[in-house]
This record gives structure tokens, sequence and C-alpha cells, in this order.
């Protein structure tokens, strides 16, 4: 099993979300963050006066994901989320030892 995170632009989350779960990977957590990258921000225009946001509104989608279906989703992430612009985001995958449901008691592949 493994954590994907994705950071992604907010805009395209619900469309994620159903292309995932067609795909059969079920379950997220979706939190509202703010931060930036290699382009320290970005310059945007408010009624005719320019100013600079120093964080940008990102999503960070989180998801537990069985070890055959992480390439999907990250091939679904990126067909969903790729611009070709800078912002485009960042998939994090991470190994995870032991997932327990608390509900039932349940670990590691059962849970997925």
């Amino acid at each position: 099993m493994k954590l994907v995170t994705a950071f992604i632009r907010p805009t395209t989350v619900d469309q994620l979300k159903d292309k995932l779960v067609e795909k059969g990977i079920v379950g997220m957590t979706v939190s509202d963050v703010k931060g930036f990258g290699k382009q320290l921000g970005q310059t945007e225009v408010y009624r005719g006066a320019e100013y600079k946001v120093d964080f940008v509104k990102k999503a960070k989608v989180e998801m537990i994901v069985a070890d055959e279906l992480v390439e999907t989703a990250i091939e679904t992430i990126v067909a969903l989320a790729q611009t070709g612009n800078i912002g485009d985001g960042k998939i994090l995958v991470t190994p995870l030892d032991t997932v327990v449901r608390i509900r039932t008691g349940e670990r590691d592949a059962a849970v997925v």
C-alpha cells in the first residue's frame, strides 16, 4: 500500500474524484492548502491594480492506494491536472507500513 498525495489546482478536484472512482480507487481526503514552488508565488490583477500573491491556493488530495493501482492513480492525476503551465502541482508517493480501520480493527490490505 502507498499513500498518494497530490497538490493540484482546486478546480480539478471534483473531476479527479469521479475518474478515480471509475478506475476503482475510492476514498480520499481533500484539504485546501496554500504554498509556492519555483515560481515563488504569482502576480495577479484586481481592479486594475497589480499585486503579488506569495502563496498560491492548491488542493491537497491524499489517498491510500493498493500497490497495483498506484500507477493508475498517478496517470489519472497527471491526465487531469497537467496543463503544461507552471503550477500544475506535484504527486508524492509514500510507502505505508500499517493501516488500521479503527471501526473494525481490520489491517492493511483489508482496509483499502
